[in-house]
């Protein structure tokens, strides 16, 4: 396992050249991270971490385990479907979500984002999951699971939101199988670094007037992008100004005379 995981793009298209990952598999993420940004915007966790950070940190987990790179890049984009903004503010995969996925990072990558998304993990699912992990058939979105709970906690960011000890519990009953899970998949080192993160989850402590006001994700838009009318107005105004100004120029262009004096810019 490496130290620290990227929570940047360069960072994660740095960690993969270092790893050996050729040229078209960097280009292949850098191309999920595009979509990413478009699909993220301006969305937070309830600690107020931006979630784009906590996507790349999930493909850098994905990496730092020599995953292949369509788990990597899934990972890159595992909440495509539950959190991702499309458009029309609906959640959950429909034709035209998953097309837009296909068309960034191909299909391969697309239906681990869809088996992500369907795989139930809660309380009662874990230990089952934990049971038959070697021999399940989702053993790619498992290890996706594994990657994105290593990076939950690494940084003991679900320490800073309000629902502490409801996650805490959560581990208590449930998360604490994902070591052992790791270890069926044939991880032993992301086993470890399970261990660890959730045990400083449960033991570490963190000021109360640090918690974010959010237990989940949030949307956070500029306050320029918010439709207020004086917004909305000012948008219009400045829209036919522009477009009266481009005709007034137009005109100029169409039908300055030959001798007339052409302006420097």
């Amino acid at each position: 396992m490496i130290s620290g995981y990227a929570q940047t793009n360069i960072q994660l298209y740095r960690q993969l050249a270092e790893l050996g990952y050729p040229s078209t598999d960097v280009s292949r993420v850098h191309r999920g991270h595009g979509l990413a940004m478009k699909l993220f915007t301006g969305l937070f966790r309830g600690s107020g971490r931006p979630i784009l950070a906590h996507l790349v940190g999930t493909a850098s987990v994905l990496a730092s385990v020599r995953a292949p790179i369509e788990e990597v890049t899934a990972g890159l984009l595992h909440s495509a479907y539950s959190h991702g903004e499309f458009g029309n503010y609906w959640r959950g995969p429909d034709q035209a979500k998953r097309a837009q996925v296909v068309a960034a990072v191909g299909p391969e990558v697309e239906a681990l984002v869809l088996g992500y998304t369907r795989l139930p993990w809660t309380a009662k699912t874990i230990g089952a999951l934990a049971d038959t992990a070697a021999a399940s058939k989702d053993r790619e979105v498992l290890l996706m699971r594994l990657a994105n709970e290593v990076d939950d906690h690494q940084d003991l960011g679900l320490l800073y939101v309000t629902g502490v000890e409801r996650r805490r519990e959560f581990i208590r009953t449930a998360l604490h199988r994902c070591p052992e899970m790791a270890e069926r998949l044939g991880y032993p080192g992301l086993a470890l670094e399970l261990a660890h993160v959730l045990d400083e989850t449960l033991s570490t402590e963190v000021a109360a007037s640090l918690q974010g006001p959010q237990d989940d994700a949030f949307l956070l838009a500029p306050a320029s992008h918010t439709w207020r009318p004086a917004v909305v107005s000012r948008w219009v105004l400045a829209k036919l100004s522009h477009a009266l100004a481009w005709r007034r120029g137009r005109r100029a262009v169409l039908y300055r005379p030959e001798s007339a004096p052409v302006a420097s810019s």
